[in-house]
């Protein structure tokens, strides 16, 4: 079935960004997110098998992340704790 949507233009830049971030189609991103919205799950993933097995490398298998943090989102998360101990001395 093909719809046509009168968007606002904000709208049509959030979804041009997350198919840029996903590395879809425009047109796949909208058809996932009014799938989601019916809750059917995409035709994609009925019969094709899973993105795992078909990643070529972390990079494309990361993909579908790409973007949801910030680089400072991403630092605090794996940040190391400082340790709160003390040095002692066993002389």
């Amino acid at each position: 079935m093909t719809i046509t949507l009168d968007i606002r233009p904000e709208v049509e830049a959030e979804l041009v960004r997350q198919a840029a971030v996903q590395g879809r189609a425009i047109e796949a991103v909208a058809a996932a997110l009014l799938e989601g919205a019916v809750h059917v799950r995409p035709a994609e993933e009925d019969n094709a098998p899973s993105r795992a097995a078909e990643a070529k490398d972390l990079v494309e298998l990361s993909a579908r992340v790409r973007g949801l943090l910030t680089d400072n989102e991403i630092d605090t998360l794996f940040a190391r704790n400082p340790s709160l101990s003390r040095p002692i001395d066993l002389s």
